[in-house]
């Protein structure tokens, strides 16, 4: 494959920017000088002139729905992958709530299989647990699976895990980190019921914050931390959306140290409830998009630490599925292909800075989840990168999607932020509209010790 040199770049890493230059050799970073030193001693084979672009570790996002296998109608490993490369995202962690459920070992090795021979961006998978196969969790390789799912709260499918006989062993004996979905089930079905009484089958989507409440929010994750430590378990909760949970989060420890983590998507950091008028079914999440002081909240719990992760949920419906009665419209939406930009945009806003997207995107993920060699710009680690146009101001347009399902909550939005380039273990695959698709990702590892960074 040779050297690559990139050079004049603004390189935005570990809390620094700094103009650039770094060194690619075969699927390593090999050198990474400042500007001013010259690289020509590595004599690279290919030298990409970056000036004007910023430099930055490719995006993790720990959390998607690619559908497959058996719901791949909506999207599929292939498909959803060459969105997130599109966007910058080169590692991905994929949910289980697929057809078959990806709630056996047999299973998620078929899973996979599929991503090696499909995938163009790096990959992991969750176990699903459920009311009883804890003989398949205890079998979990922590090395090589990036972690368990629980649903305490149906969402999508059919895997509630409501025995409380089952959530006692899941995190007794879970031999990895538990990722949790947490909304009390009782709660949300005793509002829908009084929204039914009223409305019937008219209930306004306005009313989804409402029946999908705080309270619903809170009840289910502050039971998933009692139940953490109590057996010293390791959780990170998913999709966190309301002010009130951020005080059952761990504080002011370094993160590889903290046992109790979480989670904050994009959607939940761009939307407010004010926006269920405008955009109706585009923006039905579960948990759902609830008030601008939650949106607040979760902005300031990612700049005081509170929260660790950004990622998407991105959960492709199509849009016969969405665009039904209140009852009958799926939840969940696209996002992969724009993530990266979209939090990019709201540090323009002055909520945060580019530093710490690169922090909350990047460098978390990888810390949190123990993955060997990426997330950071570092000698030795695999060159996983992207290139931002900081300068290129576009609209989101239907034409522009990559998502299998054919729409975006984001259609209308106009960026100033662009990716012009993605690279995923020392191979381009995107670059300005064209992808390599020869290129495949690799299964990401884990280091149990947490040391690494």
């Amino acid at each position: 494959m040779g050297r690559v040199a990139i050079v004049n770049a603004t390189i935005i890493n570990e809390g620094r920017t700094f103009k650039g230059n770094l060194v690619i050799n075969g699927e390593v970073i090999e050198h990474v000088t400042p500007a001013q030193i010259s690289v020509e001693g590595f004599s690279p084979n290919e030298v990409i002139d970056a000036e004007g672009l910023w430099l930055i570790p490719g995006v993790i996002d720990d959390q998607v729905h690619f559908r497959e296998p058996g719901l791949i109608h909506k999207g599929d490993i292939y498909s959803e992958s060459k969105a997130a490369v599109a966007g910058g995202v080169t590692s991905f962690m994929d949910m289980p709530n697929t057809k078959p459920q990806t709630t056996t070992i047999e299973l998620l090795f078929d899973k996979f299989r599929i991503a090696s021979e499909k995938s163009l961006a790096n990959y992991s998978f969750y176990l699903g647990a459920t009311n009883d196969n804890i003989d398949e969790i205890v079998k979990v390789d922590p090395r090589n699976v990036c972690g368990l799912k629980v649903f305490m709260g149906s969402s999508t499918g059919n895997m509630l895990v409501d025995s409380e006989e089952a959530l006692e062993k899941i995190f007794k004996h879970s031999p990895t980190i538990i990722t949790a979905h947490c909304e009390d089930e009782s709660t949300i079905r005793r509002n829908l019921e009084q929204y039914q009484n009223r409305y019937g089958n008219n209930i306004d989507i306005q009313f989804h914050a409402s029946i999908r409440s705080a309270e619903a929010c809170y009840k289910s994750s502050e039971k998933a931390v009692r139940l953490a430590k109590k057996h010293g378990a390791r959780l990170h909760i998913l999709h966190l959306s309301t002010a009130s949970e951020l005080g059952l989060l761990d504080k002011n420890s370094p993160l590889k140290n903290k046992k109790i983590t979480g989670e904050v998507c994009v959607h939940h950091l761009w939307f407010n409830d004010s926006d269920y008028n405008r955009l109706g079914w585009r923006i039905k999440w579960n948990p759902s998009v609830k008030t601008e002081n939650d949106r607040l909240a979760l902005i300031d719990g990612l700049k005081t630490n509170l929260l660790d992760v950004v990622a998407t949920d991105h959960a492709p419906h199509l849009i016969s599925e969405k665009d039904n009665i209140y009852t009958s419209s799926a939840s969940g939406g696209p996002m992969v292909q724009h993530s990266l930009i979209a939090m990019l945009e709201l540090s323009k806003k002055g909520y945060f800075t580019p530093e710490l997207v690169v922090e909350k995107m990047c460098h978390s993920p990888a810390t949190l989840f123990r993955i060997e060699k990426r997330g950071f710009i570092r000698e030795g680690y695999f060159a996983d990168l992207v290139l931002v146009n900081p300068n290129h101001q576009h609209t989101v347009t239907n034409d522009t999607l990559l998502y299998k399902c054919g729409w975006s909550p984001l259609e209308g939005e106009t960026f100033s932020y662009s990716v012009e380039m993605t690279i995923v273990n020392g191979r381009i695959v995107y670059n300005k509209g064209s992808f390599n698709e020869a290129v495949k990702g690799k299964p990401l590892k884990f280091n149990l010790f947490a040391d690494e960074h």
